[in-house]
C-alpha cells in the first residue's frame, strides 16, 4: 500500500493545480482572436495605403468649376483650329452630305452618281446645303445635325443628266397562268464635287 503513494501524488497536486486556474478564469470570458484584432484596429484605417488608394503627390484642387473648365477646354480647341484654318494648313477636307434621300461622303473632285432626277441642267452648279459633318486631318466638325450654311459650303456642278439601263422586273404565279413582266427605268443625275470651303473663323 506504501508503495502506491507516491505515484498517485503528483496527480492530485496536478488537479489540485487545474482547479484553482479555473476557479480564477472563471469570471473572465475566454478572449477570441478575433476579438483582441477587432479592439486593436478599431481607432485606425485597416485598408493598406497604396499608390492606387492615395497616390504619392498631394491632391491639388481645381480653382475653376465644372463648366468653366468645359468652357475652358472649348476656347482652347476652337483657337487651334481658327489658327489651322487662317494658316490653310488642314491638309485634303471631306464632308459627309445629305442629298437626294440618302448621304454620300465626298472631297474634291469626286463624281457622285445619284439614281434621281435634278432641276438643275447640265453644266450649272449647286450647292449641297445639308452638310453633316467636316473633317480634315487633325480636327472634325460634326452638325447638330447640320453644320451652318456660314460654316461651310459644299459646290457641285452637273455633268450628266441620263437613265440607268433597264431592269426587268418578273413576277410568276405556277399553275395559275398568272404572270407579270416589268421594266424599270431610273433617272440619274452625276455630280462633280468642285469644292468644300470653310468659313476664315469658328463663332
Amino acid at each position: 500500500m506504501d508503495s502506491l503513494r507516491p505515484q498517485h501524488a503528483p496527480l492530485m497536486r496536478g488537479s489540485v493545480l487545474w482547479r484553482t486556474c479555473s476557479g480564477l478564469l472563471r469570471g473572465h470570458p475566454p478572449l477570441l482572436p478575433a476579438a483582441v484584432r477587432a479592439q486593436s484596429s478599431a481607432g485606425r484605417d485597416v485598408s493598406a495605403r497604396t499608390s492606387l488608394s492615395s497616390p504619392p503627390w498631394p491632391q491639388q484642387t481645381s480653382p475653376l468649376s465644372a463648366e468653366e473648365e468645359v468652357r475652358e477646354r472649348h476656347a482652347a480647341v476652337v483657337r487651334a483650329v481658327n489658327l489651322r484654318v487662317d494658316r490653310q494648313d488642314f491638309g485634303r477636307l471631306f464632308a459627309v452630305v445629305h442629298f437626294a434621300g440618302r448621304q454620300w461622303k465626298v472631297t474634291g473632285e469626286d463624281l457622285v452618281l445619284i439614281e434621281n432626277r435634278v432641276e438643275a441642267g447640265c453644266g450649272e452648279r449647286i450647292r449641297l446645303e445639308k452638310v453633316l459633318l467636316v473633317g480634315a486631318e487633325d480636327f472634325t466638325l460634326v452638325g447638330r445635325p447640320l453644320l451652318g450654311r456660314e460654316l461651310v459650303r459644299v459646290d457641285a456642278t452637273v455633268i450628266e443628266r441620263t437613265e440607268s439601263w433597264p431592269k426587268v422586273h418578273m413576277a410568276f404565279w405556277k399553275r395559275h397562268r398568272f404572270q407579270r413582266k416589268r421594266i424599270i427605268v431610273q433617272p440619274q443625275t452625276v455630280l462633280r464635287i468642285n469644292g468644300i470651303e470653310l468659313a476664315p473663323t469658328l463663332a
